[in-house]
């Protein structure tokens, strides 16, 4: 995962954080007006078509008016509009699935219609409006109580997936550090595999079996004395330019670069079956790859060419160096062999240790370099000029 992809994350979480957030708060706003009004509407209407024909026998006469009405279609009216709030409360039962306000309206509804058509009495009348309002009242109470559980239950998820979001970030955020580590010395590609594969103890202190390629310049030290410094520095640019793209193509680790030498190392961190094979096919590719180079540095008056040194064994291998700047290198005889080995290589030649040809001399073709002595090594080394290596 790169900084792109990671910031893109980011900012999709941002969005649906905020969405979330801006709806909970929303809802909280708009519980108020939320609850059951209906059955304070048709409760309402009942009560005002109750006292219209009084209201209108003490308010009509002051300006020269008279209304009769029908106390039938007055009795009427007011269990309709009763009817219409016990119609909401039911409806509402299923908003939250208490039944109480209902039966407590049906209640004031059938006193209302008995104290109408049966037996008049303001205080059976009153009685009726009483229990309704009492049914209006506790359907709405219900209605908050559901809602402000609903809104709570949204709020505990939320501040859930917010904790789960802190960990994911936390856990994006180790693992873009982990890939920019990589990236200074892996190709990106295999920096993100090894993120994606392994966890970070892969990269701590550990022995392992690897091939180590060893890569410098015949005739830089001279080049180097009597070119110009820019000059310089643009042959090595072109030449760890062009061996770095190679390495990553091949899936070997840059474990050192040092002016015209270069470490690399096959089996580690990214395993390989064959890290010796691998390795001298790198090296005749990158000795192709520095013959091409060499045509262009000649047309300009310099003389330069590439030895290579393969050996194979056993390594420590690991991240050394600090906060600012990290090296994945690896240490051991296995490196040392092939440093020296790289040092005898003339130009175009590719050197491997006995070990190294053990391990695949079934495809390769050598010519064998007997009693070689290397530089800091007390025994003379039997050592192998790698001719051609089958594909």
């Amino acid at each position: 995962m790169d900084t792109h992809q990671l910031c893109k994350q980011f900012s999709g979480v941002n969005l649906v954080t905020e969405n979330k957030q801006e709806k909970l708060e929303t809802q909280k706003t708009s519980v108020s007006f939320k609850g059951a009004f209906m059955p304070f509407v048709g409760i309402g209407g009942s009560l005002g078509v109750c006292y219209s024909k009084a209201m209108a026998a003490e308010v009509l006469p002051l300006f020269g008016m008279q209304l009769e009405i029908d106390p039938h279609a007055q009795a009427l009216a007011m269990w309709v509009f009763s009817l219409i709030a016990v119609v909401a409360i039911y409806n509402d039962r299923e908003r939250h699935g208490n039944l109480r306000p209902f039966y407590y309206a049906i209640a004031g509804l059938l006193i209302l219609v008995g104290t109408l058509y049966i037996y008049w009495d303001v205080r059976v009348l009153f009685s009726s409006y009483y229990l309704m309002f009492t049914a209006a009242f506790k359907n709405q109470n219900s209605i908050l109580k559901k809602l402000n559980s609903q809104i709570q239950a949204q709020s505990d998820d939320l501040t859930e997936w917010n904790k789960s979001l802190e960990n994911r970030v936390s856990s994006q955020v180790a693992e873009l550090d982990r890939v920019g580590k990589l990236k200074r010395f892996l190709a990106p590609e295999i920096a993100n595999l090894v993120v994606e594969q392994v966890d970070s103890e892969m990269l701590s202190s550990h022995r392992c079996y690897v091939a180590a390629i060893f890569c410098d310049l015949r005739g830089f030290t001279a080049f180097s004395d009597n070119a110009e410094p820019e000059e310089v520095m643009e042959v090595l640019q072109d030449y760890h330019q062009a061996l770095g793209k190679l390495v990553a193509e091949k899936g070997g680790t840059i474990s050192h670069r040092a002016g015209d030498g270069l470490l690399i190392i096959f089996n580690d961190p990214i395993k390989c079956n064959e890290p010796v094979r691998c390795g001298i096919e790198l090296a005749f590719a990158a000795q192709e790859t520095v013959s091409g180079l060499a045509i262009g540095w000649s047309k300009r008056g310099f003389e330069l060419g590439m030895g290579v040194g393969v050996a194979s064994g056993y390594a420590t291998l690991g991240i050394i160096g600090d906060e600012c700047r990290s090296d994945y290198t690896a240490i051991g005889n296995v490196v040392n062999l092939s440093s020296r080995l790289c040092d005898e290589a003339a130009s175009g030649e590719v050197l491997i240790c006995k070990r190294a040809y053990l391990d695949v001399e079934e495809n390769i073709e050598v010519e064998v370099l007997s009693g070689l002595k290397l530089k800091g090594l007390s025994r003379f080394q039997e050592a192998y000029k790698v001719l051609s290596v089958s594909t």
